[in-house]
């Protein structure tokens, strides 16, 4: 069995543990998730991605723990279950970034589906409409698809602009709800609907899901890295010293260091 360098060991178990920190973290927000929406109206839909991730996160849990102990015993069993594990789990990964990648697209047309739904505003559900209000004032927007046309007459003021405002505003109608509000001064909603920034808003969140993993990737095939060299350094022999014989070492060629004392 050959000697470990120090430096790659030491690499490697620090990369291990990271990654064992990473999936520990992970692991506890998808349970705090879980346990958040254990009452969505659509739980069963987010089941299987559930399942998905605790095994995935248990799994890259339990393996750096049996790769590091490896590494300070120098366990060859150990390390080949670390690296053919992280190898599985890193293609489905993979394969996971490639779905994501392909409905990618098909994002903006669920979200404008899905909102779309609320339309018409006067024949909105109660809590439609308070959810609309919500996004409204927290993405600066008015309306759905037509802008403050989607509500009418009755425009939301939850449309009113903010003095801070980074979007853009128009002057509400006339005849709207809000006319009443100000006489001296054009009242002032905001001009872009909500839809466009509800798909940019997914779209970012799907593209921050990928970073996460494209990262969680890196730091999985690093460690893969380490432990394949790991694994090559103890395959080697050690250098043994080669024994060298001498014609001269041989029986009796010695030579006397005292002489026989004269006792005559």
């Amino acid at each position: 069995m050959g000697k470990l360098n120090i430096y790659v060991k030491w690499s490697y178990i620090i990369v291990a543990s990271l990654l064992a920190i990473v999936s520990t973290v992970i692991l506890a927000r998808t349970l705090f998730y879980h346990g958040y929406l254990h009452k969505h109206e659509e739980i069963d839909k987010m089941l299987p991605g559930f399942i998905v991730m605790y095994v995935i996160f248990i799994i890259t849990l339990l393996l750096p723990i049996i790769g590091v102990y490896g590494a300070r015993k120098e366990k060859k069993w150990a390390l080949i279950v670390f690296t053919v594990g992280m190898i599985l789990c890193t293609l489905v990964m993979l394969n996971s970034e490639r779905q994501q990648l392909t409905i990618r697209p098909e994002i903006a047309e669920r979200v404008k589906a899905n909102y779309r739904g609320f339309l018409p505003l006067s024949n909105a559900s109660m809590n439609d409409i308070e959810n609309l209000k919500y996004i409204q004032m927290e993405l600066q927007c008015c309306g759905l698809d037509q802008g403050y046309q989607d509500w009418g007459y009755n425009i939301s003021e939850s449309c009113l602009c903010l003095q801070d405002s980074t979007n853009p505003c128009v002057e509400a109608p006339k005849n709207s709800s809000l006319s009443h509000r100000k006489h001296d001064q054009p009242i002032m909603i905001y001009k872009e609907p909500c839809l466009r920034y509800l798909i940019q808003l997914a779209l970012a969140a799907i593209n921050f899901v990928i970073g996460i993993e494209w990262g969680l990737i890196l730091i999985w095939t690093l460690s893969v890295v380490l432990c394949i060299i790991i694994l090559c350094q103890l395959r080697q022999k050690e250098d043994t010293p080669p024994v060298v014989y001498s014609a001269e070492a041989k029986s009796g060629n010695y030579s006397i260091l005292t002489e026989t004392a004269d006792y005559s």
